[in-house]
C-alpha cells in the first residue's frame, strides 16, 4: 500500500498537472469504487463543470478542493494508481474511473485489487464528515506539534511492539511497513520493544528518524517494489536507498551485520540486530 511519501508524490504531481482545470465529465467503470455518494449518476453530476482548486493530503488520503466548496477524496489502498494521460491511451483492464478534462486529457483511476475508493463530498460539508477514516487519523509527522511528548502520550498505555504502534494510523498518519522499519533502524530501536517502555531519548530519536526517512522517501519519489507509480507512470526510487527494508540477509550499511526479518502482526519486519538490540 502506498505510504505518506508515495501519496505525497502523487499529490504534488496532481497539484501541478490538474489545478485550475475544469472537469468536463466522468465515467465510472466499477461502481463499488465510489464510496460516496452511492448513486453513480449523482457522483458524475457533482463533478461535472467543477474546477480543481488545490490538492491536499491527510495521511494516505488525497483530497481535491473543488470550485464550489465540494471535495473529491481518494484512497489508493493496495494497488490504486492515478494516471494523468491522453484520452487516446488504451483503457487498462483495471481502469475503474475516468475523469475527463479539456484537450483530450484525463485523470484515470486504475486499481487491480479494487480496494481503492473515491468520495465526492457535497458543498459546504467537511470531508471528515463523509470520509470516516480521516476522522480517526493521528497527527501528521511533519506537524510542528509532532514531538516526543505527543508520542509519549499516545503510547503510554500500550504494551504492543513499537513497530505495530507505528502502523496504527490513529497514532501517526501516513506511516506503513516500509518507513516504520526504516525509522526504527535510524533511531536504533528494536521493532519488538514495547511501546510504553521507550525512553524520552528514544522517542526524540524516533521523531527525528520518522521525519528523515519520510523526507528521503519524498525526495526519491516514493518506493516501488510492486505496484506504485506516480501520475506519469514512473516508479519511485527510495528502495535503492533503503537501510533495512527488503534487505534480509544483506550487510548493514552501518555495522556490516546481517539484516534480519521477523513477522510482527502478520507483517514482515526488517532490522539490524546489532544496531537495534532488544532491550
Amino acid at each position: 500500500m502506498p505510504e505518506l511519501p508515495e501519496v505525497e508524490t502523487v499529490r504534488r504531481s496532481l497539484h501541478e498537472s490538474t489545478c485550475d482545470r475544469q472537469i468536463i465529465s466522468s465515467e465510472i467503470l466499477l461502481e463499488r469504487t465510489i464510496a460516496y455518494p452511492h448513486n453513480p449518476e449523482e457522483f458524475n453530476l457533482g463533478l461535472k463543470g467543477k474546477r480543481i482548486l488545490s490538492w491536499h493530503r491527510r495521511g494516505k488520503y488525497l483530497l481535491a478542493e473543488l470550485s464550489n466548496d465540494s471535495w473529491l477524496g481518494v484512497h489508493l489502498r493496495m494497488t490504486g494508481k492515478l494516471l494523468w494521460c491522453d484520452r487516446s491511451l488504451p483503457i487498462h483492464t483495471h481502469t475503474r474511473i475516468r475523469i475527463y478534462f479539456a484537450n483530450q486529457q484525463e485523470l484515470r483511476f486504475n486499481d487491480q485489487r479494487t480496494f481503492g475508493q473515491m468520495w465526492l463530498v457535497p458543498s459546504g460539508i467537511n470531508p471528515e464528515e463523509i470520509i470516516s477514516g480521516v476522522q480517526k487519523l493521528g497527527m501528521e509527522p511533519f506537524d510542528p506539534n509532532f514531538n516526543y511528548e505527543y508520542l509519549q502520550n499516545k503510547l503510554r498505555k500500550s504494551d504492543r511492539p513499537i513497530k505495530n504502534s507505528l502502523l496504527d494510523q490513529t497514532v501517526i498518519a501516513g506511516i506503513g511497513n516500509i518507513y516504520a522499519d526504516e525509522s526504527l533502524f535510524l533511531s536504533g530501536i528494536h521493532p519488538q520493544t514495547k511501546s510504553n517502555q521507550l525512553t524520552k531519548s528514544q522517542l526524540e530519536s524516533l521523531v527525528q528518524a520518522i521525519r528523515r526517512v519520510l523526507s528521503d522517501g519524498i525526495t526519491h519519489g516514493g518506493t516501488t517494489f510492486s505496484d506504485f507509480v506516480d501520475i506519469g507512470g514512473d516508479k519511485g526510487n527510495y528502495i535503492h536507498s533503503a537501510w533495512v527494508f527488503r534487505r534480509t540477509g544483506q550487510p548493514c550499511k552501518v555495522c556490516s551485520g546481517v539484516i534480519a526479518r521477523i513477522k510482527l502482526g502478520g507483517r514482515s519486519t526488517h532490522f539490524c540486530p546489532k544496531c537495534q538490540p532488544i532491550s
